[in-house]
């Protein structure tokens, strides 16, 4: 049922105050068929865990909230999605899922592939859209197939070729208001020695941890211990996790940047370029830590901005644009904001 002039504060991570001019939580993949579906909603809304609210969100807002988790033998994906090799197991997961609790579930089944993603804030449903990813994974690296509801069409099932993913980028967020994501299956392996620890701060934490040969569990418990040490929890301190992208420059840029700054880190994209990290950017920047009113910088990770508590979408919008200022005048790099505005500018 849908109702009106709704309060959202609870339902995003900022908690920032802003009111949905329409509401409806979908629950059932039929609710997509009536009249409400005709045209394209304004907010489809999962955690509220990548927003950027401002005071009020006209149209439709739906909160997706479609549950259940499903085991599928080899074969049981639909046409288009990846093929379950040996040793493989495909889940197929609704898309208001909890994206942390999902993880816990694999781990406490033995399967790897989605140990480096724990902890992350979300539903199963937006991990495509931004290609979530986080110490040396991204989400693609396992998604077999996405089930979307494209509106004025119906039902349909997208392979992963067809989704299109990039760094933090995907179909999804190019096309927004196209399709609406009921649920992913997800391609994971049985091998428990199969893990990825090529990100440098996970081998350093299982050394502390005196872990000689990582299991999927092993290395979720030390990116959790990572991700304690650096990010804030938003139920305490209101956040979005990272809230730019990580800029893709030219090598130039950063031979540049290296001429002032010789220990500037980057990671290497192709031989002409590399990925700067914005939060070294922004904190070389004078603005780790820094804080105007209810809104700042976490002092412990410029990267994350924060609400202290009272702040409006206005509020952190403003500040967001004054360190890309800041960061744009000091290194001559543009800060692409990886959090959504809504409405849109």
């Amino acid at each position: 049922m849908i109702r009106h002039d709704v309060q959202l504060q609870k339902l995003n991570t900022f908690g920032l105050p802003s009111v949905a001019e329409s509401y409806l939580p979908l629950t059932d993949v039929s609710q997509l068929r009536g009249d409400a579906f005709k045209s394209t909603p304004a907010l489809v809304l999962g955690s509220g865990s990548n927003l950027l609210l401002r005071d009020s969100v006209p149209g439709l807002t739906v909160h997706v909230l479609l549950g259940g988790v499903e085991e599928l033998g080899p074969g049981g994906a639909d046409a288009g999605a990846k093929k379950v090799g040996k040793g493989d197991v495909l889940l197929r997961v609704g898309g208001g899922v909890d994206w942390n609790q999902l993880v816990r579930y694999t781990l406490d089944r033995g399967l790897s592939g989605m140990e480096n993603l724990v902890l992350i804030p979300g539903t199963v449903g937006a991990s495509p859209v931004q290609n979530i990813g986080a110490y040396g994974a991204e989400v693609a690296n396992v998604i077999a197939a996405v089930h979307v509801w494209e509106y004025g069409h119906g039902a349909r099932t997208l392979s992963p070729e067809a989704c299109d993913f990039g760094y933090r980028d995907s179909r999804f967020k190019r096309e927004p208001g196209r399709f609406l994501i009921t649920g992913v299956d997800f391609r994971l392996r049985k091998e428990a020695d199969s893990v990825n620890t090529t990100y440098g701060a996970i081998n350093t934490e299982l050394a502390r941890l005196q872990v000689e040969k990582p299991t999927p569990a092993d290395v979720a418990l030390a990116v959790t211990n990572i991700r304690r040490s650096k990010l804030p929890d938003w139920f305490f301190l209101g956040n979005s996790g990272s809230f730019f992208k990580n800029p893709v420059v030219e090598l130039s840029v950063l031979e540049k940047i290296r001429e002032t700054h010789p220990g500037a880190p980057s990671y290497a994209i192709d031989p002409a370029h590399v990925k700067l990290p914005a939060g070294w950017l922004i904190d070389r920047s004078g603005l780790k830590g820094a804080r105007e009113g209810p809104v700042g910088t976490y002092a412990k990770q410029a990267l994350v901005m924060v609400n202290h508590g009272g702040a409006t979408g206005a509020d952190i919008l403003a500040f967001s644009e004054r360190v890309q200022r800041a960061v744009r005048e000091k290194f001559g790099v543009g800060l692409e904001r990886e959090v959504r505005l809504v409405p849109e500018e």
